[in-house]
């Protein structure tokens, strides 16, 4: 269960981080 646990929330965290950057992109390119 832990290596499970660890394992989504890695791959949530890299997705998280994905996001994040394309947002931030997304509002320099609008600004």
């Amino acid at each position: 269960m832990k290596l499970r646990n660890s394992a989504v929330s890695s791959d949530a965290r890299r997705a998280f981080t994905l996001i994040e950057l394309l947002v931030v992109i997304a509002i320099i390119a609008i600004l």
